[in-house]
């Protein structure tokens, strides 16, 4: 009888790789950020067919339409939000569910949207810090009512086709964003901004 073991792939050394070479080159040294991302395997959050890819530098798309950033918005993402065990955070998710388990346990709760559902939320919301998990033309009135009296905000955005990481904190019912580094982020479409008319 002719039995076959499946071994599951050793990805420690596409993680280490991925370490080295897009996040401390790109300043992002952070031991928080290191450990997380060191931790948690992105293998697991690709199609079986991108798995061997889970590590390079560029965003996956996944079955659902839904995707995967590369490894170093995240990086940067973690390392200017510097979560704290105090924060109650919101992850408005690109589709991967990647970014949730980067956070969670470095904060005290981690609620979980879909961009979809984020952009039709009426509710309002106390968070001390809103993640979102891709690029955005603009955050929606309903959306920076989640974030709390200055709570902050780490996303991606868009910007004449270019985009960056940026970073904003909720004062009042002001919520500005501070463009950061530019760097390849997914576009969220259901943060576009409305197309006006012109003639």
């Amino acid at each position: 009888m002719n039995t076959t073991t499946t071994t599951r792939p050793d990805f420690s050394v596409a993680r280490k790789a991925m370490i080295d070479s897009q996040l401390r080159t790109s300043g992002v040294n952070e031991a928080f950020v290191i450990e997380r991302m060191g931790t948690v395997p992105r293998e697991d959050f690709v199609p079986d067919n991108a798995k061997g890819t889970a590590y390079m530098d560029r965003a996956i798309r996944l079955a659902d339409g839904g995707f995967l950033p590369a490894p170093l918005f995240h990086g940067a993402m973690l390392a200017e939000a510097r979560p704290s065990s105090e924060d109650r955070v919101l992850v408005i998710d690109g589709g991967s569910g990647y970014l949730p388990a980067l956070v969670e346990p470095l904060v005290s709760s981690v609620e979980v949207l879909s961009a979809d559902k984020a952009a039709a939320t009426k509710k309002k919301g106390d968070y001390t810090l809103v993640l979102i998990d891709g690029a955005v033309e603009h955050v929606p009135a309903n959306v920076a009512k989640l974030v709390a009296e200055k709570g902050r905000i780490v996303t991606g955005l868009v910007e004449r086709g270019v985009t960056r990481l940026a970073t904003g904190q909720r004062s009042g019912k002001a919520l500005a964003l501070l463009p950061l580094a530019e760097m390849g982020v997914p576009r969220l479409g259901a943060f576009d901004k409305p197309e006006s008319w012109s003639f």
